[in-house]
């Protein structure tokens, strides 16, 4: 014969239930609702259903009374019970009940653990310090602009290189906002395949695929009431912008394998490094999914653009790193931190952490000189080899360079000189060309 359940336990005297429970993690009890002889009140099952009820609010109850007990089991249900069996019982109908049971108690520990690891998250979130660190007038800007529109329902776009921050900035509008105490979830659109994409994004239900062995929300349903932010937003085809676009139209989404649509209330913050004007002009990018998404843009700018927050930045992950590897005490001598400023940075901040954390690693002093990091060579220039100019000058003079090379054409200009139109009109307004 097949067994139906893991362990089975049975009790003869309920004064024993509650250390039962606490002993063997019960998930069910088939629980009589009485047990002295000649007292066929119901009474005693209702007053160990609400001891049960206290031990433990998920634990499964399912009654077994006679039948001209059932006005009283259908109170006891009401209670929180979970059902009643009438005696005699049907073998085939109580294993169904017991199933049903098992079912509902799975699903009852499911939430509880989802309740529980949102409500870390949330904290983990609350608890996030200063994500942004920066003292250059362009980094400033971007904290200034945080904070005006991090109190707003706006829609975010977050443009620039990267490794310049996209995420931080899109936690730092969260963290500000009034959804504050919600989730925020990440979504990095660029590594979602499109098969994949609407069972990610929207959910699906059970049965809605071969694999789809129970209903899941997608990462819509799951930011309901915080933030969502879609990171590379401009790697998605035409057809997934095209669904994305409409489950921002409507504000609902719709889960695979159903035709119920499901409101949806969330803070849209989007980011991408791509040329998303070019993308437009060249039929890449949804025009009208751009508007959706971009009330308000936010540009970082590259930490070569940083000035002295390469240093602040350089000592902020040097000690962050000294105390996880615990090797306090890291100091930069000031040669290492002119071969740090005088590097370009092409994988910003990103590659600065990077850089941090692998000579705190390899530091055998207390003392860390230029020759304790490790930095691409191509990139450095010899002093005798530079110009007699400033960066500013220089960077103008490029920029006139590249617009009588590509005849005048600004997304032609700005795709050659690895920046966005919106970076190149600031420059253009800055150098007065």
């Amino acid at each position: 014969m097949k067994t139906q359940f893991d362990k089975v336990y049975t009790l003869k005297n309920p004064n024993s239930l509650i250390s039962s429970i606490e002993e063997h993690k019960i998930d069910v009890i088939l629980l009589d609702m009485n047990f002295k002889a000649g007292i066929n009140s119901g009474n005693e099952g209702l007053f160990w259903l609400k001891k049960i009820q206290k031990y433990d609010a998920d634990i499964v109850v399912i009654l077994i009374t006679a039948y001209g007990d059932v006005e009283l089991a259908v109170r006891a249900v009401k209670e929180g019970a979970f059902d009643f069996v009438l005696k005699p019982w049907d073998n085939n109908k109580l294993l169904s009940t017991l199933h049903a049971a098992m079912q509902l108690r799975k699903s009852k520990i499911e939430t509880a653990s989802l309740k529980k690891t949102t409500h870390i998250l949330k904290k983990q979130l609350q608890s996030t310090p200063q994500a942004l660190i920066g003292q250059s007038d362009a980094m400033q800007k971007v904290m200034k602009m945080v904070k005006k529109v991090a109190a707003t329902e706006a829609n975010i776009f977050i443009i620039g290189e990267n490794g310049t921050g996209k995420e931080l900035v899109a936690q730092e509008i969260h963290k500000y906002s009034k959804r504050k105490d919600e989730i925020m979830l990440s979504v990095d659109m660029g590594a979602i395949s499109e098969s994949l994409f609407e069972s990610e994004l929207f959910g699906y239900t059970k049965g809605a695929f071969t694999d789809a062995k129970e209903t899941r929300s997608g990462k819509f349903e799951s930011a309901h009431k915080g933030s969502l932010f879609l990171d590379e937003i401009g790697n998605l085809s035409l057809s997934l912008q095209a669904k994305i676009l409409v489950a921002l139209q409507s504000r609902t989404i719709t889960k695979l394998g159903s035709n119920t649509p499901i409101p949806i209330d969330i803070r849209l913050i989007s980011a991408t490094n791509k040329d998303i004007g070019s993308m437009i002009d060249n039929g890449l990018f949804r025009e009208d999914l751009l508007y959706r998404i971009n009330t308000i843009t936010i540009e970082l700018p590259p930490l070569r653009e940083r000035g002295n927050d390469i240093v602040l930045l350089a000592e902020f992950y040097l000690n962050k790193y000294a105390q996880k590897y615990d090797k306090p005490g890291l100091k930069i001598t000031q040669k290492a931190i002119q071969k740090l400023q005088a590097y370009s940075w092409p994988g910003n901040v990103r590659e600065l952490q990077h850089c941090m954390e692998k000579a705190a690693i390899l530091a055998d002093d207390k003392i860390l000189d230029e020759d304790s990091f490790s930095l691409n060579d191509k990139s450095q220039i010899k002093a005798s080899e530079l110009p007699n100019k400033t960066i500013e000058e220089m960077e103008k003079e490029m920029i006139l360079a590249s617009i009588k090379k590509e005849n005048g054409n600004m997304s032609s200009v700005a795709k050659s000189l690895g920046i966005t139109r919106q970076t190149l009109y600031n420059k253009l307004k800055r150098y007065e060309i």
